[in-house]
């Protein structure tokens, strides 16, 4: 592969890996600011985690639309929305004044999410010039550098104000809105309207529902991590930025680097399921020293290097684990996932506020090592997994919403 012909794309494509970097920024760029708004609006380690919650819960149930909307007005459209809607909730939220305003509007804000992420590898992949590996290595590049800039965005703009993440987002966002709007082409819908009962039918396959259940039970693991462990480590805005930072390059490193040659290896189940023990026993140990700081910003930033190769495999494991379209098993799967999910990171809070600070972690390693196990059930129905194989870049091409 050429390096400058992957770097000639058109103006289009490049706007959308723009805005691409900016909608994962979202998934890290709160964590730096937790605390302070915390202490600011007066509100617990279990409110404030509702900022996940409600951004989680609200993009799990629009992964069951975005399909449906995206077939019938067409790609264009529904990238703009999603841009649209992001840069009026994340700007409602920078000017709240109450923790359940910022978590309305970030509720808000994963509905745009999940509109335009769920919409955007497809976009990136059919403007590109080049192969489709190559759009796709671009579109993971984009992933990577937004999950690991978030958390030092955050940071830095969280020392001048909690507001500041907020604004910042509003502001970029509007940025790739009005590039996306004037250098990509019109889009019309699709043929084939896809309908919203798809993903929940899809999940009567066994194999999808076991990857599925899998994933929702590790995010227990890693909404402890993202939601609650800023809290325990009681750190300024900068220094919890450059932490999370440093787990974003790890995740971003082995999430594109590693875990396709371990699969190349060893086989894709075998691999995830060593990953998410390794991530079992890295929660654990943080629950033993949860209160040395240290360990604490150690655990997190190697928990990336766990949670980027299980990310990759576990969602590539999604679009062979059923007789269905690679985009309604992305959907089913994120559907559960995400709802699911949503209880993880108002959980840790609350165990961490009544309890004590160690219970949110053992919790969560417990939740992920029960996600190795529902994996394992899965050793017969995904047996195709158990075998060496290549990375196959055409299967990227429906993990956007999961992976976002």
């Amino acid at each position: 592969m050429s390096t400058s012909s992957f770097l000639k794309q058109p103006k289009s494509v490049w706007a959308v890996a723009f805005a691409c970097v900016i909608a994962f920024m979202g998934i890290g760029l709160v964590d730096p600011i937790l605390k302070p708004i915390a202490e600011q609006l007066h509100a617990s380690p279990s409110q404030v985690s509702l900022l996940f919650t409600s951004y989680m819960a609200v993009i799990g149930v629009a992964m069951l639309i975005t399909g449906a909307v995206s077939s019938r007005i067409g790609a264009k459209r529904t990238l703009l929305i999603g841009l649209a809607i992001i840069v009026v909730f994340s700007a409602l939220a920078g000017l709240s004044n109450s923790i359940g305003m910022i978590v309305a509007f970030r509720a808000g804000w994963g509905l745009g999410n999940a509109l335009f992420i769920a919409t955007a590898l497809a976009t990136i992949v059919n403007s590109a010039a080049g192969s489709v590996a190559e759009a796709i290595i671009l579109y993971e590049a984009a992933l990577g550098v937004g999950i690991a800039a978030g958390p030092l965005v955050g940071g830095e703009l969280g020392t001048i104000s909690w507001r500041g993440p907020f604004f910042g987002v509003a502001v970029l966002m509007t940025i790739a809105l009005a590039a996306t709007a004037f250098l990509l082409p019109a889009s019309p819908p699709e043929a084939r309207r896809t309908s919203i009962l798809e993903p929940l039918k899809a999940l009567r396959h066994r194999s999808l529902a076991t990857v599925a259940v899998t994933a929702l039970l590790y995010n227990f693991g890693f909404f402890t991590l993202l939601a609650f462990t800023p809290f325990p480590l009681a750190m300024s805005a900068r220094q919890i930025g450059l932490i999370f930072f440093g787990w974003g390059l790890c995740l971003a490193f082995t999430s594109v680097f590693v875990a396709p040659r371990l699969q190349r290896r060893f086989g894709t189940l075998p691999v995830a399921m060593t990953a998410l023990f390794l991530f079992a026993v890295d929660l654990a140990v943080m629950g033993m020293y949860a209160h040395h700081k240290p360990v604490l910003a150690v655990g997190v930033v190697v928990a990336g290097l766990f949670l980027g190769i299980n990310n990759t495999l576990i969602t590539e494991a999604v679009m062979g684990a059923a007789p269905v379209e690679r985009g309604t098993a992305s959907a089913a799967y994120s559907f559960v996932r995400f709802s699911g999910g949503a209880v993880a990171p108002w959980l840790a809070g609350k165990l961490g506020e009544e309890v004590n600070i160690q219970l949110p972690f053992y919790v969560g390693a417990l939740a992920v090592l029960l996600a190795v196990g529902a994996l394992a059930t899965g050793w017969k129905p995904l047996a195709h997994l158990r075998i060496p194989a290549d990375h196959s870049p055409a299967e990227a091409e429906a993990l956007t919403a999961a992976d976002a």
